[in-house]
């Protein structure tokens, strides 16, 4: 898991340091003192685990976490226990209360990992009905290639038919799983596990299909998948 620290006290940094690099299933990816930077990495970077400290300058870390759109996995640091009710109003995954043990530490990661599983094994199952004409049919996103908008419609590629839906492509990119799918294109948004490959401008599906990808999305789509 890519994880980062927000933490404006050395020693306590320090210590996560340690303990992420004792557990060796974490890539520690940045390590900022305030939530400002963070929120600066976060604009260009995705990471799946933030250790977040409560009191920080310029920005508090709950305030922090309400600016995130789509948080990852949240684990809050604190000397002081009566913010711990606040972070949980926020449903992040563990909270740790300064000094912690190690084994304190792992109890919370083995937390994210639980969350992780739980949420990958709801993404697998993630369904939802489509309107096509005098029927409602079930949809399954596992089973999508691509969506494509047509000025005032969606088609919506199963790999042996398509459905059309009178919902617009922003609407389908916020309903469905960001780490499953990505916006490629003005018109498109693609499955990330059906793509086989990209050449040049265009990204070649499982079943053979392709479909362009914009210049205004490649530079983020290579850096995000791409290593």
């Amino acid at each position: 898991m890519k994880c980062i620290i927000v933490e404006d006290q050395i020693p306590a940094q320090r210590i996560l340091i340690k303990y992420i690099k004792d557990v060796g299933t974490l890539n520690l990816v940045g390590t900022f003192t305030d939530a400002i930077q963070a929120m600066s990495f976060l604009r260009e970077e995705e990471v799946d685990l933030i250790f977040l400290d409560i009191h920080l300058p310029k920005l508090s870390g709950i305030d922090f976490v309400k600016t995130l759109a789509k948080p990852p996995a949240l684990i809050l640091t604190t000397a002081f226990s009566e913010y711990a009710l606040e972070g949980y109003d926020l449903n992040v995954v563990d909270y740790l209360l300064k000094p912690f043990s190690f084994e304190r530490f792992l109890q919370a990661i083995a937390k994210v990992k639980d969350t992780d599983h739980s949420e990958k094994k709801q993404e697998e199952k993630l369904s939802f009905f489509i309107k096509a004409g005098y029927e409602y049919i079930n949809v399954l996103a596992d089973d999508i290639l691509f969506i494509k908008s047509d000025m005032d419609y969606t088609e919506i590629h199963l790999a042996a038919n398509k459905h059309i839906s009178s919902e617009t492509l922003s609407y389908w990119e916020q309903k469905l799983p960001s780490k499953s799918f990505t916006r490629i294109h003005k018109s498109y948004l693609v499955s990330i596990a059906k793509i086989k490959k990209l050449v040049g401008n265009q990204l070649y599906l499982i079943n053979d299909e392709v479909i362009p990808i914009g210049r205004a999305y490649k530079d983020g789509f290579v850096s995000r998948f791409i290593k």
